[in-house]
Order: structure tokens, then sequence, then C-alpha cells
């Protein structure tokens, strides 16, 4: 059976002082032992968080990565540099990365295949814009997503990515996708792992839903059977947060 896992997303919030009032004020508040646990944080954050989890089944994850061990990209962070911090977790290819930084799937599997490289395990946004869902294409588009981030990636290392489902229209807006239309997509991921790697490797993958999860709908969101837990957006810096990862 998979465990879940619920990783939240602080996105650009929270300074290293507010961070470590965070944690500190929530920690021992979570009960990790039915979920794996992430806080994904913004990289000023990550020694901080890192330092405050010690002792606890807490992960910390980062937000974004390149693609290259080093190299002339200002402002970049390399895989190395993350895993030498003992970062466990990175997000890629999140909709906002896509939207306002220009990733693409083709830049998606590059980083997936560096961040695998390292032993650490990305968390693969997939999601489509409202227009795609009225037009009828959201499972071709998530497909053709998912397919394209997994290029060249064997079924072993497969079986230790995470994917989120995180439908764009949901994201920050206070809409969520109603646990059918969430396990429909999900369901359809799990699919296309199955085409490519089998079904073995495909019941071995975990995969979120995002898309303002939050306290109150969290339990019913999580019983779906293809969906093993969540990325939390605005819900997992308040805290709500306790709530939403000992959910019932």
């Amino acid at each position: 059976m998979r465990k879940k896992i619920i990783a939240g997303n602080w996105k650009m919030n929270l300074t290293p002082r507010e961070a470590r009032d965070f944690i500190n004020s929530i920690k021992d508040k979570i009960n990790s032992d039915k979920s794996d646990v992430v806080f994904c944080v913004p990289y000023l954050d990550l020694a901080v968080a890192l330092n405050l989890i010690q002792g606890t089944n807490i992960s910390v994850g980062a937000q974004n990565m390149y693609y290259t061990d080093k190299g002339a990209f200002t402002g970049e962070i390399s895989a190395s540099m993350l895993s030498e911090m003992s970062v466990r977790y990175v997000i890629i290819g999140h909709s906002e990365r896509r939207q306002f930084f220009g990733e693409t799937d083709i830049s998606v599997n590059k980083k997936v295949r560096k961040a695998l490289e390292y032993n650490i395990t990305p968390i693969i946004c997939v999601g489509e814009s409202l227009d795609q869902r009225r037009q009828g294409i959201t499972i071709e588009l998530v497909r053709q997503q998912v397919k394209i981030a997994l290029l060249d990636i064997p079924a072993e290392q497969a079986k230790n990515i995470v994917i989120a489902y995180e439908p764009i229209w949901a994201i920050g807006t206070g809409e969520t996708a109603t646990c059918d239309q969430a396990e429909e997509v999900c369901a359809a991921i799990r699919l296309v792992l199955a085409e490519i790697y089998g079904q073995e490797a495909a019941d071995a993958v975990r995969i979120q839903y995002g898309g303002s999860v939050n306290a109150a709908n969290a339990a019913e969101i999580f019983a779906m059977p293809n969906i093993d837990g969540g990325l939390v957006g605005g819900a997992s810096i308040k805290a709500e947060f306790e709530k939403v990862v000992n959910y019932e």
C-alpha cells in the first residue's frame, strides 16, 4: 500500500525568522506516522528548516533547481548543492514556474533526470488551464506532460518519483477540483505510467492532488484510490496545515 505524502509548497513566503517561528509552532503537532510530510521552502529557508526538523519525521524540499551541476547560471541552484545540504525533495515544473519563468516539458525532464542522479525525489507537477479543461483536452495534455517528464528514466528510478496533479485553475483561487475530477486525472496518470513501465511500477508511484487543498477538504480528497496525498499551497504556511497532515 502506498504511503501518503503531503508536501507544503511555501512559494515565496516566510523569511528565515518567520520560518523558524512557524516550524517551531507546528512541528510537534504533526503526526507523520501515516504520511510522509515535506516542507518545500524558499532557498534562504533551507538551512533553518533542515536544522529545525532534526529528530522529526518531516523532510525538507526545495521549490526548484537547475539541470546542470555548476556553471555561469546566475541565480540558479544545482542538485549537487541541494544534495550536500541533505535536501530530499524538489518541486519541478510547477505551473507558476512554467507561466512566469519559461519552464517547458523538456526542461522539466532535464531537471528530473538530474534530481534522480543525486537521489533527490522530484515532485513533478502537471495540470491544465481552465481553457484547456473547457476544450476537453485535460487527459491528453496531462498524459503528454507525464510522458515527456519521464523520457529516458528507467522504471527503477521512476518508482521513486512523485507526481502532483495540479489543475492550474484551482491553484490559489479557492476553487478545488471535485474528488471525481481529481481522481479521474490521477487515475489517467497511473494508466500512462503503466503503459510506460508496467503495472507494478505504476502502482508504486505516489500521485498527489494540489489546488486549494485545506483542512476542510483534505480527508475527502486523500480518500480517493489514486490520490496519495497533496501538494498544499496557502494552507501549508498556516496553523491549519497540522489538520491537513493529521486528516481523519
